[in-house]
């Protein structure tokens, strides 16, 4: 499911490796610390990544507890919304057409992803995945797919031929499949947010593939991230600085099917191929699901469209990144300055 890796944390989080979750791992802070806190952290594999999370807390048995907690949500969402794992809900319906009693979680997220389909007219569709699995075909085979091909396969892509309530989900159409590697990941952060707020954690920053975070860093510092360029990848773009929103980036250089950046793992509904004039776009707001599906939803409508939605919606910014280079943001981004 991991569709990006733009966002690097290393000014606010290192990533711990290991198969198996790690915890517990602390660090004594420096002179701005906050009072009586100490900085622990954890990791665990979901969504074909490694997911990390750090907290500042005064005891580290609670510290665990939390983490492991959070943790668990996260993975719970990749279980149940995985391409991949047979047993998933997403699986399942992709492979019978119909998925019955769907789990509360897929139901908000496929509500969530509808709303968006209907805000964006079409520009997010989580339907596209028959284009997924073309290009993905050609790619093996070292080409790309005919215009015939992505002709055929277009009319499999509709966002209002998936059908859904709470007592089933059904796809109208033989072949028809969803993804929701466009959500999943931030809808992630906001479960392992909420388990680490219950758990009696003011200050965290917790990392899926999208990002989150509580509190601050050090009484000094706020947590903060630095955005990839998504054409040097030894270079920034920006920094963000985390003030409580989420955080989620897409770009075409993630999984693409052709080195020039050309087509890549997002599709434009409307063409049947990917978008021509972004090649990445950083979104905040105030839920990770939001910032996540807002981030593909911009990558396919292009800059004026993305920043006039992004206007008519609360506490949500973008910085987008065209195929040149040239950068441009909202004004109430919130890049810190170096």
């Amino acid at each position: 499911m991991r569709r990006r890796t733009l966002l690097s944390a290393s000014l606010g989080l290192g990533a711990l490796l290991g198969a198996a979750p790690v915890v517990n791992s602390s660090a004594r802070l420096g002179s701005g610390a906050l009072a009586g806190l100490t900085l622990y952290s954890g990791s665990g594999l979901a969504f074909g990544t490694t997911v990390t999370i750090k907290v500042l807390h005064d005891d580290a048995q609670a510290a665990d507890a939390a983490i492991q907690y959070a943790l668990q949500q996260v993975k719970l969402v990749d279980a149940l919304m995985s391409l991949h794992q047979e047993r998933s809900q997403i699986f399942q319906l992709n492979r019978r057409g119909s998925l019955q009693a769907p789990d509360k979680h897929v139901l908000h997220v496929l509500a969530f992803s509808q709303q968006l389909a209907r805000l964006t007219a079409g520009a997010f569709d989580i339907t596209v995945q028959p284009l997924w699995d073309l290009f993905s075909r050609a790619k093996a085979q070292g080409t790309l797919p005919t215009p015939e091909q992505i002709a055929a396969t277009k009319p499999l892509v509709d966002w209002r031929r998936l059908e859904v309530s709470r007592q089933q989900v059904r796809l109208r159409g033989a072949g028809a499949a969803i993804t929701l590697n466009g959500v999943a990941q931030g809808y992630a952060v906001d479960l392992a947010i909420d388990a680490l707020r219950d758990r009696g954690v003011r200050h965290a920053l917790l990392d899926t593939g999208e990002f989150g975070a509580m509190g601050r860093k050090s009484r000094d510092q706020q947590w903060a991230l630095g955005i990839g360029h998504p054409r040097r990848h030894d270079a920034l773009s920006a920094v963000v600085g985390m003030d409580g929103r989420k955080v989620a980036t897409s770009g075409d250089y993630a999984t693409f099917f052709s080195p020039d950046y050309r087509h890549h793992h997002i599709f434009d509904p409307a063409t049947g191929d990917s978008p021509l004039e972004l090649a990445s776009v950083t979104v905040v707001a105030p839920t990770g699901l939001q910032a996540d599906g807002l981030s593909t939803a911009f990558m396919v409508m292009g800059a004026e469209k993305s920043f006039a939605l992004a206007a008519r919606m609360p506490n949500v910014d973008a910085l987008l990144i065209d195929k040149s280079g040239a950068l441009r943001k909202t004004s109430g981004f919130p890049e810190l300055q170096t």
